[in-house]
């Protein structure tokens, strides 16, 4: 079953065997290199320990511990795990491997039992499960027609219980009740959104989507 799970500005898909930024898109990586990410993020936070994964990812076959690390290093460039930042990666010496992170799961193609949606002037937007995404893109999700809002200003991950708003590194930023973004947020019924200039409204049901609209606009900032 694919699983797609999000940790910080990042969503890997196992599915799609993807790894992907919020802001800069996709991010490569050599094929056993995501193996590699994959079983580190489906063993959090349990130290792997190097036998374990070299059986795993090389069943029948000898390697040396030098190719292990360079497959560390290879996911450390591209998470950007810094030395001087906590690490996501992290080596318990002489033993295997951690992912460190914490990690928001989402199962595709579990349903949810609660509705989800988004009130946009008369619109009634719903959201699917995983990643939705807001800006004047008239491709995405949450399509705001606005030069005050970013191609892709912000998000919405929706998972089986809950729904987190992030924004994208928008020019205009995105407020959620009068308070600026500035990392991944738990949304409640009823939330008010402004991208940019223009404010939607977040709404969850465990009865489905209602009929209300609601319409709501800000100045530019």
């Amino acid at each position: 079953m694919a699983v797609t799970v999000r940790f910080g500005s990042f969503v890997v898909d196992s599915g799609s065997r993807q790894l992907s930024h919020t802001v800069n898109g996709v991010v490569h990586l050599t094929p056993k290199a995501f193996d590699l990410l994959v079983l580190l993020i489906g063993e959090s936070p349990r130290v792997v320990r190097k036998a374990e994964l070299h059986e795993r990812l090389w069943p029948d076959t000898f390697v040396s511990d030098a190719t292990l690390v360079g497959l560390i290093k290879e996911l450390r460039r591209a998470l950007d795990d810094r030395e001087t930042s906590p690490p996501l990666i992290r080596t318990a010496h002489g033993v295997g491997y951690a992912f460190a992170a914490e990690v928001h799961t989402v199962v595709q193609g579990r349903p949810s039992p609660t509705s989800r949606w988004i009130v946009a002037g008369a619109r009634r937007i719903p959201l699917a499960q995983g990643e939705n995404l807001i800006g004047r893109d008239p491709l995405l999700t949450v399509s705001l027609d606005s030069t005050g809002v970013s191609r892709r200003h912000a998000r919405i991950v929706v998972g089986p219980d809950d729904a987190w708003l992030e924004d994208l590194g928008s020019k205009n930023g995105t407020m959620i009740d009068d308070q600026p973004v500035t990392q991944a947020v738990k949304l409640r019924d009823g939330d008010r959104i402004a991208v940019g200039p223009i404010v939607i409204v977040f709404r969850a049901s465990a009865s489905g989507m209602s009929t209300e609209t609601v319409s709501h606009t800000v100045g530019n900032r």
